[in-house]
């Protein structure tokens, strides 16, 4: 390539020590353009004239104070041999989200045996706080492991993760190591169970499974269902109780809680229809209102003093009918009313007679209690 004798021919090297700009003086010699390869990822170009082999004259670096910023803007990033990751694991840095945990989880170094022996008795006998993150941190791929597998519950993938890592710290604290167990076959099931009672406290607003049978009903019962859509049969309910060993009756009525649907127990605010009624109308007894409590204080008052009273102002005999007939109780407490021929033999008149005198007492009773009713 030739350019004009006005031009000056330049000089352009990214070699890792020549960073400077520098120009050679003008010649009427053709110029000619050669390009060598000095180096991987950086090439060298010079421009040459054949009339001039003197060297040129360096002038001084054109900007120095910004040659860095470009070299570093510019130049292709170098990564170190051998490296294999980029950013190096740090357990105590910033997660920020779920990705960044599941991230940092995986990076997370695992434990042989003997180091994982070596922690959990330096927790047991020191209470080494620093040996219990290193187990927590080399365990976090099983509670994510164990998580995904409850996904179809609808909960957050994060909460499930959570719980699993609540569980995983109490199966560290209570592991011993001298029994011959890794701590990954142990914290298995302390992962599981605090997941499956979170699920239950959270799946619905009422909680379904109580017992132990209702839950292994509800983690397996969806499972061994030949139908999801369709409703358990008879057989099919014996079926599946006979491999859960629970009752039929059991299954069945964790079927029905499964899959039916919540109500509110209370009506909508703006409901003004009288034809419209909420659950809670008809929970409603008319023993529980105020009126009717206050009715039901009286008639016990009554009941009582003024029974009290009224039976006073009868004459003996009278008296003794009426305890005998209305107020006599046996052993169990239950009424037990004496026969008008008992009576009639006990007061020597005839059994026509005892009656005649409870007919009369009652309606004095009836007229004394009358004074005193409020209402």
């Amino acid at each position: 390539m030739t350019s004009s004798k006005a031009d000056s021919p330049l000089i352009i090297d990214n070699d890792a020590d020549a960073h400077a700009l520098r120009a050679e003086p003008s010649a009427d010699a053709p110029e000619t353009l050669v390009v060598e390869e000095v180096a991987p990822r950086a090439k060298t170009v010079r421009r040459t004239r054949k009339a001039k082999t003197a060297d040129a004259e360096a002038l001084p670096a054109l900007r120095p104070t910004t040659a860095p910023a470009v070299r570093e803007a510019h130049l292709p990033a170098v990564k170190t041999q051998g490296t294999t990751a980029v950013v190096p694991y740090s357990p105590s840095g910033p997660l920020g989200d779920l990705d960044a945990f599941l991230r940092a989880a995986e990076r997370a170094p695992m434990l042989s045996a003997e180091e994982e022996k070596s922690l959990a008795q330096q927790l047991r006998d020191q209470n080494d706080l620093e040996a219990a993150q290193k187990l927590v941190l080399s365990h976090l791929r099983l509670v994510i492991s164990i998580a995904r597998g409850f996904l179809g519950y609808g909960l957050p993938y994060a909460d499930l993760i959570q719980e699993g890592n609540i569980g995983l710290m109490k199966a560290i604290k209570r592991y011993d190591p001298d029994r011959g167990a890794r701590l990954m076959t142990f914290a298995v099931h302390w992962i599981r169970s605090e997941i499956q009672e979170y699920i239950i406290r959270n799946w619905r607003i009422v909680k379904l499974a109580t017992t132990k049978n209702q839950r292994k009903l509800f983690f397996n019962l969806r499972q061994l269902k030949e139908d999801s859509q369709a409703a358990l049969t008879n057989q099919e309910a014996r079926r599946i109780a006979l491999t859960l060993d629970v009752k039929p009756k059991e299954v069945l009525d964790m079927e029905e809680r499964m899959y039916g649907q919540e109500t509110s127990i209370d009506g909508p605010a703006d409901a003004d229809d009288d034809d419209n009624y909420s659950p809670s109308d008809w929970l409603t007894r008319t023993s529980d209102q105020p009126e009717a409590m206050l009715e039901a204080e009286d008639r016990q008052r009554l009941e009582g003093e003024g029974l009290q009273e009224a039976l006073q102002s009868l004459d003996p005999r009278s008296r003794r009918v009426i305890e005998a007939r209305y107020l006599t109780v046996d052993a169990d407490g239950s009424p037990k009313p004496v026969t008008l021929q008992a009576l009639a033999q006990e007061l020597g008149v005839s059994a026509e007679r005892v009656r005649q005198i409870e007919k009369l007492a009652i309606r004095k009773m009836g007229e004394k209690l009358a004074g005193q009713d409020p209402f």
